[in-house]
């Protein structure tokens, strides 16, 4: 196989340069695959994330990013009014989709995705139709959205659970249920101990500034 087939082969664009009938050259050109993304993709993968890739490129070129970065599955040679149906069809899959795009042409797939990731230097009507406009232009910070979503979370359901439990045991307290045993929750004790809890749950939700510092250092 010739160098330019070979090329070819690896999903590159072979330009041919040519003179009367005789070929003086040939050139491989190739998008440039990021340290980044690939970075992003196995970090991904590691959280359990199955990461797929939806492009209007060739069959072969995307064979071989896909190949590069490891990824799970691949959409090539996609028209751009067919980008949302590919969406429909991970979804019906049973996947919670999540889709990041920069293009017009990005715009009806990133709506039809559960949830639609821009990225901040891309077209105004990605930007429109995304749930989420990253600023900077690096496939890293999708982890972070992700990681910050689930810390996020996790403090809802610590705060939940800590003004729940207060509630269930300060109210019965308060009422009197313990009073022939001499247990009784004054009102100056209930509104402190209220006072605290909603100290406890304002501080555990400050440490959400923590994982910010952590993932500027990352």
């Amino acid at each position: 196989m010739t160098p330019a087939l070979t090329a070819a082969a690896e999903g590159k664009t072979v330009v041919y340069l040519i003179t009367s009938d005789r070929v003086l050259g040939a050139l491989a050109l190739a998008d440039i695959i990021r340290p980044e993304s690939r970075e992003a993709v196995q970090r991904l993968k590691r959280m359990g994330i199955e990461v797929m890739m939806l492009t209007g490129d060739s069959r072969q070129v995307a064979a071989w990013v896909a190949r590069e970065l490891g990824l799970s599955d691949f959409f090539a040679e996609v028209l751009p009014h067919e980008k949302a149906a590919k969406v429909r069809e991970v979804q019906s899959r049973g996947h919670v989709v999540a889709m990041v795009g920069d293009g017009v042409n990005d715009a009806p797939a990133l709506v039809q995705a559960d949830v639609g990731i821009a990225i901040g230097a891309g077209t105004d009507v990605a930007v429109e139709a995304a749930d989420i406009v990253l600023v900077r232009n690096d496939p890293r910070d999708v982890v972070a959205i992700i990681r910050l979503a689930q810390a996020t979370y996790r403090k809802m359901q610590e705060n939940l659970f800590w003004a729940t439990g207060y509630n269930a045991v300060a109210l019965p307290l308060a009422a009197g249920v313990l009073y022939r045993a001499g247990i009784l929750l004054s009102p100056a004790v209930g509104a402190l101990l209220m006072s605290l809890s909603t100290v406890i749950v304002a501080a555990n939700a400050q440490r959400l500034w923590n994982f910010r510092r952590v993932e500027a250092r990352a």
